[in-house]
């Protein structure tokens, strides 16, 4: 039996049971969790970080006591070479996992057997795959030639002075246009070797002697430290709780002050961000914010530190530089002109998130015609005169540079989704024609799309475009993971057909890595090998949504934070994959993107199943998916505006459940409680059984895994609930 939206007698039971709380508290031990969770912090715990070992393997010349540069009282580290015919002394030191910042190192002198002074050359990697004599990458690579300021496209390189001193890596010269640094970097591993290139003599040689007595990183990026942290997540499984932190880390690491010379070199500086928070794309690369990769990141990191200026500041700088046609540039990248056709629709959904998780309706109001512009100029006058659909030309990319042109399920699912978050903003302000609409036009693009491109022969939504080099009106037969899930997070498909799209594509395209973000190589050679966790994201989430697809859910996942966590650089999470797993761009690759963390609101928003459904929590709520995943409990807390959104669940040995909740004074909203697969399906609230209607509606999308569940109201406070005790 399924019981929908017990009303009145319900509510008013959870109001009236105020007053038994203590009572039911004290028969039941609530847990949400004490300090625990500290353990799988990354973070630095200053700003100060030094790294944790050498590389003896990749220890070369004459290199005396490689350890001594960890800055210890003892010997220091002392590289030397006599002429060439020694070996090049080099070394390799590892920070443990990737960090970002500002290298120093403290020099106890040197001693030269040549003219000019020692060079010392430095090459960063996040991996230790691509670490060569080149940094996997350096900000030089983004620069064009005719871009201001240091090239270097060889390596950072020092001369080293014959005294005592303190080198920090900060971006220029120390002679002209020679012996250059290019200041911050995002890696893992550092190489350092005692050489001269031609191009800085004479200013360096390759002889002599230098000795470190100590290097470090002076971090940039948010410090993410216990005390920072207003949501966490834990649950049975160690692994996917230790990803939670990962991701959380990752996106910390990407939170860093807008400044001139460490954001992307091709035109991405700009006055109106200059000094800044801002929430980057990567850490390493390419180091601008683009509003589409918010999309994952921003739920990040409201769901983990109480910081949205990071967020704020890129949507509203973006929304300034809104064109004459209502298009939003993605980022300040080619000073606001790189065309991406996709990411206007993510400001629009990423500034509802904002609204919804931090309450700041000041903001949405003083944006909100840039959104109307958006949606109703820009994007309107795409939709075609015969489909009634988005038909995009060609000239314009996408999150992941795509060459598409046509009537594209992902534009336009994604389309019908910011039309329906939009529409949940008018309602909030009241503008109703704006609500109705937008809701009637996201309904309208759903139906149509559904008619136009989904494929019946395999249950699944075509990409929509044709093929290369075939006419415009055609559909290639190819089927890609955006569309597909957004289509089931817009509410494209029923629950059947979202069953047989999942079912399809996980069939289709599961590597040892993830799935694949295209189920063949139609298009073009290696998509049916590429995975992006930014897109896997919204598939997982598609997921969790669907009636009985929870435990694809969880064996994705697995798959997808498994692989990465389990592979250098470990920790963070990677931009994409490739063949095999390997990073997609090789060591261009950033291991370290924001857009990645998707496994944070996953577990936070669908495991712990708080979710806010007005403005800064007012209303909520809590739908739990217990099952899919093996997980016996999970517990944890989300901050919100008025105080933290607590939720504890527990399967019990005896065949019941326990969940406890606890959320802020003065809000509201509904609890998901399963019933389905204890010795009984009796809900008992505050010491007090609920009596459950036979017959009642089928529970809608929130109540997510597929099982059967009471749906109550509740009011702020303390709850604590338990199932066939």
């Amino acid at each position: 039996m399924t019981i929908s939206f017990l009303k009145g007698a319900i509510a008013a039971t959870l109001v009236a049971s105020a007053g038994c709380h203590a009572a039911a508290l004290t028969r039941r031990n609530l847990s949400f969790g004490g300090t625990d969770w500290h353990k799988y912090i990354r973070s630095p715990d200053k700003s100060i970080v030094k790294p944790r070992s050498s590389l003896s393997a990749n220890t070369t010349g004459g290199v005396v006591n490689p350890d001594g540069l960890f800055g210890t009282k003892g010997s220091p580290t002392i590289l030397t070479r006599k002429d060439g015919r020694d070996d090049i002394p080099s070394l390799v030191i590892d920070f443990g996992q990737n960090v970002v910042g500002i290298v120093s190192i403290d020099f106890a002198g040197s001693t030269n057997s040549s003219e000019g002074l020692r060079g010392l050359r430095l090459a960063f990697s996040e991996t230790k795959q691509f670490l060569t004599n080149t940094s996997d990458f350096t900000r030089s690579d983004n620069m064009q030639a005719s871009s201001s300021g240091p090239h270097i496209l060889i390596c950072l390189r020092i001369a080293v002075a014959n005294y005592p001193y303190t080198w920090k890596d900060h971006i220029g010269c120390q002679h002209d246009n020679k012996v250059c640094s290019d200041g911050l970097h995002g890696f893992r591993y550092l190489k350092i070797w005692l050489d001269a290139i031609t191009g800085d003599a004479p200013y360096t040689q390759p002889y002599g002697s230098v000795s470190i007595s100590n290097i470090e990183l002076e971090w940039s990026a948010y410090l993410g430290t216990a005390d920072t942290f207003t949501g966490w997540f834990e649950c049975s499984d160690e692994d996917i709780t230790q990803w939670w932190f990962d991701g959380v880390y990752t996106a910390d690491m990407g939170t860093d002050t807008f400044l001139a010379n460490e954001t992307d070199p091709r035109d991405s500086a700009t006055p109106t961000l200059e000094g800044k928070e801002v929430l980057f794309d990567g850490a390493k690369r390419d180091r601008d914010p683009y509003v589409g990769d918010l999309g994952v990141a921003a739920l990040t990191a409201y769901l983990s530190h109480d910081n949205p200026d990071a967020v704020r500041n890129i949507l509203a700088d973006l929304a300034e530089h809104q064109r004459d046609d209502g298009w939003i540039p993605p980022a300040s990248i080619n000073n606001y002109t790189l065309d991406l056709y996709d990411y206007p629709m993510w400001w629009i959904v990423c500034t509802v998130d904002l609204v919804m998780y931090t309450g700041d309706t000041s903001f949405a109001r003083q944006y909100y015609n840039v959104m109307k512009k958006s949606l109703d100029n820009y994007y309107g006058q795409n939709l075609t005169s015969t489909s009634g659909l988005l038909n995009k030309t060609n000239g314009y990319g996408d999150y992941a540079f795509l060459p598409l042109s046509g009537i594209i399920t992902y534009y336009n699912a994604l389309y019908a989704h910011a039309l329906k978050s939009a529409a949940q903003l008018a309602k909030v302000f009241g503008h109703d024609t704006d609500e109705q609409t937008w809701t009637s036009r996201a309904s309208d693009i759903n139906n149509k799309l559904l008619a136009r491109n989904w494929d019946s022969s395999v249950g699944a939504f075509y990409d929509g475009g044709p093929c290369p080099n075939k006419p415009g009106d055609t559909i290639c037969d190819v089927h890609a993971q955006d569309g597909n899930s957004l289509a089931v997070l817009a509410g494209t498909v029923n629950s059947s057909q979202a069953i047989s799209l999942l079912d399809y594509y996980g069939r289709r395209t599961a590597r040892s890595y993830g799935n694949a973000f295209y189920d063949n190589d139609a298009l073009q050679e290696g998509f049916s090998e590429r995975v992006y966790a930014f897109f896997s994201y919204f598939e997982l989430a598609a997921r969790f949504v669907t009636p009985g697809a929870a435990g694809s859910a969880f064996e994705e996942v697995k798959r997808l934070y498994g692989w990465m966590s389990t592979h250098d650089p470990e920790v963070t999470f990677w931009e994409g994959n490739g063949p095999d797993g390997s990073p997609h761009e090789e060591g261009f690759t950033s291991m370290a993107h924001g857009w990645s963390t998707g496994i944070v609101p996953l577990m936070s928003n669908y495991v712990l199943g708080i979710k806010p459904t007005g403005p800064g929590f007012e209303t909520w709520e809590i739908c739990p998916v217990i099952d899919g995943g093996d997980l016996t409990w999970a517990r944890g807390q989300v901050g919100t505006p008025k105080g933290p959104v607590r939720v504890s669940w527990k399967k019990e040995d005896d065949g019941t459940f326990v969940l406890d909740i606890e959320t802020p004074k003065g809000t509201s909203g509904v609890v998901c409680v399963p019933t389905h697969g204890f010795k009984n399906g009796q809900v008992i609230i505050d010491g007090k059984p609920i009596e459950s209607a036979s017959d009642a509606a089928t529970v809608g999308p929130s109540a997510t895994s597929g099982e059967e569940y009471v749906v109550i109201k509740a009011e702020g406070g303390t709850h604590a609930i338990s199932v066939g005790a």
